[in-house]
């Protein structure tokens, strides 16, 4: 019979040791069908070295090849969190965090520099704060008219007591 011996099935390798019998056998089915009908003598002054067992031992498992190292440069992140907040009266306030530490909190900003660093930003930004800040003037304009009237009346009330 004839092995192969120094061909080892990507099959065993992986230790299926199924696919490996299943593969002398195919091998045996090939002489089988080359070999002639007369059975071959051997050299009674060489003996033959029996088969070596395959599945006795385990298979060598092969190296790992090693991933090429990135040459791209590993940018180092910082996460900062802005929250600026503002009310309709136009009170702004400005919390800072870095990672998980809190570093200011409820630092009062005017709503100028709100506005300023906004644009700054991006135009998006800036949009939907601009609303903020003109619905806070509107409020304050509103407010001060009524200030103004309230203001006008004693005024006139002061005035009717000083003809005296």
């Amino acid at each position: 019979m004839f092995y192969d011996h120094g061909r080892v099935e990507p099959e065993a390798q992986r230790g299926n040791e199924n696919v490996q019998a299943d593969t002398l056998v195919e091998q045996e089915d090939q002489v089988d069908a080359v070999a002639p009908a007369e059975p071959v003598q051997q050299d009674e002054a060489a003996p033959a070295a029996p088969p070596k067992q395959e599945e006795a031992t385990p298979a060598a498992k092969p190296a790992k090849p090693r991933a090429a190292k990135s040459t791209a440069k590993k940018t180092r992140t910082v996460e900062l969190t802005l929250t600026v907040t503002g009310t309709a009266d136009g009170e702004w306030q400005a919390d800072l965090v870095h990672g998980t530490k809190r570093v200011v909190q409820g630092l009062s900003i005017s709503a100028a520099a709100v506005s300023k660093a906004a644009k700054e930003l991006h135009e998006d930004i800036a949009g939907g704060i601009e609303e903020v800040i003109e619905a806070a003037r509107s409020q304050h304009r509103t407010r001060m008219e009524e200030l103004e009237a309230e203001l006008a009346k004693v005024k006139a009330a002061l005035a009717e007591l000083s003809e005296d």
